[in-house]
């Protein structure tokens, strides 16, 4: 009987193979494979990361994952990124390049200065800190202060400027994105839950930025970005009266400051 299967591509073939046995690989395996590649020891790592190389042994073992600050600070030694560590995606860094593009310098102005056309001014409630770590007691005072916004910013992100506020985060649970004094845009008029999306949050007495993500029945799971230190939170359907939804999380800002 004649062979109908003729291989006319072995080329391709092997390419899909390679293909298949790279998608079976695990973090761990990728992991191991780069610190291999890069010539480096799993105690180098360590102490790179600030961890213990036992830490790094159960990562390429499977039996743990890196997160957070921990993610971010290993994708960093291995030169690749987290997404290739996550799931495989782009091998190494991004190629050297331009990401920023000088404009011009900074305008100087205070609170007498007159706002421009094109400009608002949205109230800045200091005294308010949304706490990003446990937690702190919500008071309202508006002391004048203002935070002035280009209303096209305003206008990209959907939001009406009477329902939004400016406000300080406290805490180091969203780290490394929203630093302890980060000021953060609320729209208040936005509570609908997009899973992974920011949110200020009222729970149970405690005032939160945190990314919010629902679940079946009706509950809410609430993460930080440090996750090592603030593991996930689960709010049952029968507790979510605990939660009020402040609003969405718009804008940020953060201010770096030099400690040398």
């Amino acid at each position: 009987m004649q062979n109908k299967c003729k291989i006319t591509n072995y080329k391709y073939l092997t390419n899909i193979e390679a293909l298949m046995s790279y998608q079976t690989e695990l973090l761990g395996d990728r992991i191991k494979r780069r610190r291999k590649e890069l010539k480096l020891t799993q105690k180098s790592i360590a102490t790179a990361l600030k961890i213990t190389p036992s830490s790094i042994t159960q990562w390429e073992l499977g039996m743990n994952t890196p997160k957070g600050i921990n993610l971010i600070n290993l994708s960093k030694t291995l030169d690749c990124t987290p997404e290739w560590l996550l799931n495989g995606e782009d091998v190494t860094s991004a190629p050297n390049e331009p990401n920023a593009e000088w404009h011009a310098g900074f305008e100087l102005w205070d609170s007498n200065t007159p706002l421009r056309d094109d400009e608002v001014a949205l109230p800045f409630f200091r005294e308010v800190e949304l706490a990003a770590g446990d937690g702190s007691t919500f008071v309202q005072e508006n002391h004048g202060y203002k935070l002035r916004f280009a209303k096209s910013t305003l206008k990209k992100s959907h939001v009406d400027p009477q329902n939004a506020a400016c406000v300080t985060v406290a805490g180091n649970s969203m780290l490394p994105v929203l630093r302890h004094g980060t000021t953060v845009g609320i729209d208040t008029s936005k509570k609908t839950i997009i899973d992974g999306e920011m949110y200020a949050v009222d729970h149970d007495g405690m005032l939160r930025v945190k990314m919010l993500y629902r679940l079946p029945g009706g509950g809410v799971r609430i993460k930080s970005y440090n996750n090592d230190e603030f593991p996930d939170e689960f709010i049952q359907p029968e507790k979510m009266q605990d939660i009020n939804i402040i609003g969405w999380v718009f804008w940020w800002s953060v201010l770096n400051v030099w400690n040398n």
